[in-house]
């Protein structure tokens, strides 16, 4: 009787059950937001870490070993080509300098003593050449003797000989005045080595070395640096693929030509701002790095209003257009095993199909094949169907859809 009693119960259990299966309402099609497939012009961009430094960056460092004294710029400053920035210790080079200044005037003194003698000598030889010249024609009519023609004539070559050795001492008191005025010019030049000066036409960056500090031509950090940022320079690099990439579709017969065709280039600045200066590729490096498998490029950016400086960081945007490309909203599509699908709208019911995509540009794919322009897509939501599922379409704005879409970071 038990038994029967609880046979009984599931019995009844399971006729209700039933019943309010059969008591719920079917479910009608899932309404979806939909798109149409479309063409347009969109640009792209293929996006590259860089580097930026001035287009000149040289190195302030000392021609002679001293102590700084002074520091005439600050960190940041802009100096012009010739600008004293340090002074070093000049006492004993100064006092180097006078005896060398004075080492030239007392050369020059002898100069002038030789040139009196000289002169002087010569004078000598003037006059005993008059005696010799009166004495001669006497001789010859025998008024007088020959002893005083000789005697005269031994005057004069002694004269000769005495210009002779004062010419040769002229001489060398000049070549005394050259070698005065050397040491005097090289003692002046350390002089002016003391005053360290600015290599070129630029910033000044961060000092390394001030006031008590002894440097040296020899020092392996330089004083400070000046960077001319009329113009910077941003490297970038591309890997292997790439670069061939970039070959293969670039318009030239040869690398010069390619990167004269490359059109303007844009700088994402680190705070995510695009600096308003347009930049050009302007140069890359002969060969593939063997270390990194990367070759460098270089774009030439103005910088007229001095906003990047040398040692910035940024992203380089290459621009790459597509025209009267298939597009569709990055939401309308979903991943599954390495395959991107999209779910097409046929007679009210979503069927998942496989598309092939060129490039994702501004919450936008571009359709290489899998969909073709006018078909209706799902446009958002496409997680939570399977293929077939009834759906009910709800068309809406392509730009809505895409204008909507947020990034995740």
């Amino acid at each position: 009787m038990k038994n029967k009693i609880i046979l009984l119960s599931f019995t009844v259990l399971s006729v209700l059950s039933c019943k309010k299966k059969d008591e719920r309402p079917a479910q009608g099609p899932k309404v979806v937001a939909t798109v149409a497939v479309e063409n347009r012009n969109v640009t792209g961009y293929s996006t590259f870490p860089a580097s930026i430094e001035g287009r000149v960056n040289n190195d302030v460092r000392a021609k002679m070993q001293g102590y700084i004294t002074q520091v005439l710029v600050d960190e940041g400053q802009y100096v012009t080509k010739g600008q004293p920035l340090f002074k070093l210790e000049t006492n004993s080079l100064s006092q180097s300098a006078n005896a060398a200044k004075a080492g030239v005037g007392a050369a020059q003194s002898n100069v002038a003593a030789s040139d009196a003698n000289v002169k002087a000598a010569q004078s000598a030889v003037s006059v005993a050449q008059v005696e010799v010249n009166k004495l001669r024609p006497l001789v010859e009519k025998n008024i007088i003797s020959s002893v005083q023609l000789q005697t005269a004539e031994a005057n004069l070559a002694r004269a000769q000989a005495q210009v002779a050795q004062a010419v040769a001492s002229k001489q060398q008191a000049s070549a005394g005045v050259a070698q005065a005025q050397a040491n005097f010019k090289g003692a002046q030049e350390n002089v002016n080595y003391s005053i360290i000066r600015a290599p070129i036409s630029g910033v000044i960056g961060k000092i390394n070395f001030r006031n008590g500090s002894l440097v040296g031509p020899g020092d392996p950090m330089p004083i400070s640096t000046v960077s001319d940022t009329s113009e910077l320079y941003a490297y970038f690099s591309m890997n292997e693929k790439q670069y061939l990439d970039f070959l293969k579709n670039s318009v030239g017969s040869n690398v010069p030509e390619k990167l004269k065709n490359l059109p303007a280039v844009e700088l994402l600045l680190a705070n995510g701002d695009v600096y308003k200066e347009k930049g050009y590729v302007k140069a890359v490096t002969g060969q593939i790095d063997p270390a990194t498998g990367s070759i460098q490029f270089r774009v030439s950016f103005p910088n007229p209003d001095k906003l990047l400086s040398n040692g910035n960081s940024g992203t380089i945007r290459i621009p790459v257009a597509y025209d009267n490309a298939l597009v569709l909203p990055e939401s309308a599509t979903y991943e599954q095993q390495g395959l991107v699908y999209i779910y097409k709208v046929k007679q009210d019911t979503a069927k998942s199909n496989v598309i092939n995509i060129i490039d994702r540009v501004n919450n936008m794919v571009i359709i290489k094949d899998g969909a073709e322009k006018g078909e209706i897509v799902v446009a958002e939501g496409v997680g939570t169907l399977k293929s077939g599922t009834p759906v009910k379409p709800q068309p809406k704005k392509f730009d809505d859809i895409i204008n909507a879409i947020k990034p995740i970071f």
